[in-house]
C-alpha cells in the first residue's frame, strides 16, 4: 500500500533540559548535610579524609562545578587582588600593570584594574566599595590623605606604591636622590637657572621631587624656579614649556615623561633648540622616552619591580607569600639617570652670573 508524504520532516523533539547539579544534590547523593559538603569542598581540613573523598567522588559523578560567587562567601576569599592607578593611559603605569599581574598570577590570583582618573573623588568612592570584593589593594600613587588610606588599611590588606604611609606598607621608587643626579649633571654642563615643572598637587613623589631639587640647586649655588601644577599629560607640556621660557632658565625638569615630552613638543613648535638652548629632563623613563627627537634625559626607575614587589608584600599580608617571616613595612627602590639627547651644555647668555631668587 501506498504511502503518501509531503516530504517534510518532523521536527525533533527536544530532549529534556537538564538543571546543572547542585550543592543539594551532591549532599543527597553522600548523605550528609549542604554544610559538611561546602566544608569538604572549600575546607577540607574540617572534616575526615574519608568525608572528603566521598563528597569529591559525588561531585564528579553529579558534574557539579561550585560557583565561584557562592564559593568565595562561604570561604570569606575571592581570590582577587585590585590595583588602582591614578591614569591608565600613563605608561609609566604599564609597567606597574605587568609587575602586579605576573605576580598575583602566579599566587593563583586574578587582578581587577581600576582607573582613579587623577580623581580624589573617584579614588575615595573606589576603595569603598572594593574592600567587599577582593582580597587585598595595591594603590599606585594614590591622592589621598595618609589618614585617609590608614582608614582603608584597617578594612583591607593594602599596600602603597610611590607613597610613604606610617603603618601601612608601601614601596617608593627613589626619585628624590634621583633628582640630585639630575641637577648635578645639570649643573657639571653650566646650568645656572633651572625651572621644576612641577605635577599635581596632591602628587605626594612630585612634592618630594622638588624639595630635593631645590636643596641640591641651593647647595651648588644655583637658582631653581618651581612652575606649575601642570597635569601629568602631554597636553600640559606646551604650558610647561611656555612658563619655562619666561623664566629664562635653560633647563627644566619635568615632573614625569609624559609632561617632558609635551615640553619637547612646544618648545621644537616654537623654534626653541634642545639642547641648544634649553635643555629637558625627565622622570621615569616610560617606553618610548628614548624614541623622542631628541631623545629624553630622564631617570630610569623599576617600575615593573615595584609591581612585584608591591604584590609580593601584600601576599604577605594574606599568608600567600614567600614565607619570609615577618611581613615587610616599606621597600625603596633605587632609581638611576640617562642620560640622552635633550641635555646638553648651557648655552654661551647663560655663562653670565645671575642673581638666586
Amino acid at each position: 500500500m501506498a504511502v503518501e508524504s509531503s516530504g517534510a520532516l518532523a521536527p525533533p523533539v527536544p530532549a529534556a533540559r537538564r538543571s546543572p547539579p547542585t550543592i543539594s544534590d551532591v549532599a543527597d547523593r553522600c548523605g550528609v548535610a549542604v554544610s559538611t559538603v561546602s566544608r569538604a569542598l572549600t575546607r577540607p581540613g574540617r572534616v575526615s579524609e574519608a568525608t572528603r573523598l566521598r563528597v569529591v567522588a559525588a561531585a564528579e559523578a553529579l558534574g557539579y562545578q561550585a560557583n565561584p560567587r557562592a564559593r568565595s562567601l562561604l570561604s570569606g576569599r575571592t581570590d582577587t587582588i585590585a590595583l588602582l592607578v591614578p591614569d591608565i593611559t600613563n605608561p609609566f603605569f604599564f609597567g606597574v600593570v605587568r609587575g602586579t599581574q605576573r605576580q598575583s598570577a602566579a599566587a593563583g590570583y586574578a587582578q581587577l584594574l581600576v582607573d582613579t582618573q587623577e580623581s580624589v573623588e573617584v579614588e575615595a568612592r573606589e576603595l569603598a566599595r572594593l574592600p567587599k570584593s577582593v582580597d587585598g589593594l595595591v594603590l599606585a600613587a594614590s591622592r589621598l590623605s595618609d589618614d585617609e588610606l590608614v582608614e582603608v588599611a584597617a578594612t583591607v590588606p593594602l599596600v602603597t606604591l610611590n607613597r610613604d604611609v606610617p603603618s601601612v606598607p608601601g614601596v617608593v621608587i627613589d626619585t628624590t636622590s634621583g633628582m640630585v643626579q639630575v641637577v648635578e649633571h645639570l649643573a657639571s654642563l653650566g646650568h645656572r637657572h633651572l625651572a621644576f615643572a612641577a605635577g599635581p598637587v596632591t602628587s605626594w613623589s612630585g612634592a618630594r621631587r622638588w624639595r630635593a631639587v631645590r636643596a641640591a640647586a641651593r647647595r651648588l649655588g644655583l637658582t631653581a624656579t618651581r612652575l606649575g601644577p601642570f597635569a601629568p599629560t602631554v597636553e600640559s607640556g606646551a604650558a610647561a614649556a611656555d612658563a619655562t621660557l619666561n623664566t629664562g632658565a635653560t633647563a627644566v625638569v619635568a615632573f614625569n615623561d609624559v609632561l617632558a615630552i609635551g615640553v619637547l613638543k612646544r618648545l621644537r613648535e616654537r623654534g626653541v633648540g634642545v639642547p641648544q638652548e634649553v635643555s629637558v629632563v625627565g622622570c621615569d623613563d616610560i617606553f618610548g622616552a628614548d624614541f623622542c627627537h631628541p631623545s629624553l634625559t630622564t631617570l630610569t626607575a623599576p617600575v615593573e619591580s615595584a609591581g612585584r614587589v608591591a604584590t609580593d608584600m601584600l601576599l604577605d599580608q594574606l599568608g600567600r607569600g614567600t614565607g619570609r617571616g615577618v611581613p615587610r613595612a616599606q621597600e625603596v627602590l633605587p632609581t638611576h639617570l640617562t642620560v640622552r639627547e635633550s641635555t646638553g651644555p648651557a648655552p654661551a647668555r647663560a655663562a653670565r652670573p645671575r642673581s638666586r631668587s
